[in-house]
């Protein structure tokens, strides 16, 4: 178990978070009479809430927060975002202040939301057109602030990418396909950038969770301009972010009542359908070793609940 240190220079104390992220081994019929073995890396089990990639991308930006001596974040997410949950959650532990711009208009019943609140986040609800410009924002805002510290949506950027990029440091064996679901994009650069400075044979592959999701890879680029392009499969996003269908639902509530392993249909289970159909189309060599990415944000499930059908 790995346990990071940052101090926070405006109180002088010194906060802990622990990382617990076994690799476990699942199997289905289909897999094991393939001879595939899959690998689940359980970021989920990281925490709670700061769950997953989100604290791999919130880690070094906090960080250069407390180095600039910044004591309030702010950052952006849609009416359901894991990340403004874990932010909020982060804050609260290390006594940052948050606050929130949040996509669409405000909603009085949403759980996620709410629990940001009660982790003391302030949000500040914008119309889709406003919300495209982040950084006009953010200046209209916080221009005259100077103990604010800005975080792209979802916590994208470089200092999230290098947070993502420790993950394969915890590996406990070599694999030949690593692969992770993307909606920026951060993660699968920061792994594939970890990759790269190993020079290792491993395949980095990304399923992106959104229509047209070819930009994830100039999203990779831009923060790693000398990489060469994971492989982006895109056919998996099931209508777009967020949508569903109920082969991928029947799929997510099989995956969970055969392995114990809670996922959930916007990302995780969009990945893990992926790599089942990719098993069940012989794009694996047999004895290959995969490593799939669980990157957390079960609250996820919340808004999601009621699609899922039981017999």
């Amino acid at each position: 178990m790995k346990q990071f240190s940052l101090t926070l220079f405006s109180f002088n104390v010194m906060l802990s978070f622990k990382i617990h992220s076994p690799e476990t081994e699942i199997t289905l019929p289909l897999w094991e009479k393939k001879h595939i073995k899959v690998t689940l890396k359980r970021d989920d089990l990281i925490h709670p809430f700061i769950s997953g990639n989100k604290w791999r991308k919130l880690k070094y930006n906090l960080q250069e927060a407390l180095q600039l001596q910044k004591n309030h974040i702010v950052t952006f997410g849609g009416a359901w975002s894991n990340h403004l949950l874990a932010t909020a959650c982060a804050g609260a532990t290390f006594r940052f202040k948050t606050t929130a711009f949040v996509r669409g208009d405000e909603q009085a019943n949403n759980p996620v939301l709410t629990m940001c609140q009660l982790f003391g986040m302030q949000l500040i609800y914008v119309d889709r057109d406003s919300y495209r410009d982040k950084e006009q924002l953010y200046r209209m805002y916080f221009d005259q602030d100077p103990t604010t510290f800005y975080i792209h949506e979802g916590g994208y950027g470089l200092l999230g990418a290098k947070g993502c990029a420790e993950l394969v440091d915890e590996l406990q064996q070599d694999y030949q396909h690593i692969f992770t679901a993307c909606g920026t994009g951060t993660t699968l650069a920061g792994i594939a950038n970890a990759i790269d400075k190993k020079d290792l044979f491993t395949q980095v592959h990304g399923v992106p969770v959104l229509k047209n999701g070819g930009f994830i890879n100039d999203e990779v680029a831009q923060l790693y301009p000398h990489l060469p392009p994971p492989i982006l499969h895109l056919d998996y996003h099931f209508g777009g972010y967020a949508k569903t269908t109920p082969d991928l639902l029947a799929f997510t509530q099989h995956f969970i009542a055969s392995t114990g392993i809670m996922i959930e249909p916007t990302y995780t289970g969009k990945l893990l359908y992926a790599v089942d159909d990719l098993i069940r189309k012989d794009y694996f060599t047999p004895a290959d070793q995969l490593l799939v990415v669980h990157t957390g944000g079960l609250t996820g499930l919340l808004g999601m609940y009621q699609r899922f059908v039981f017999n």
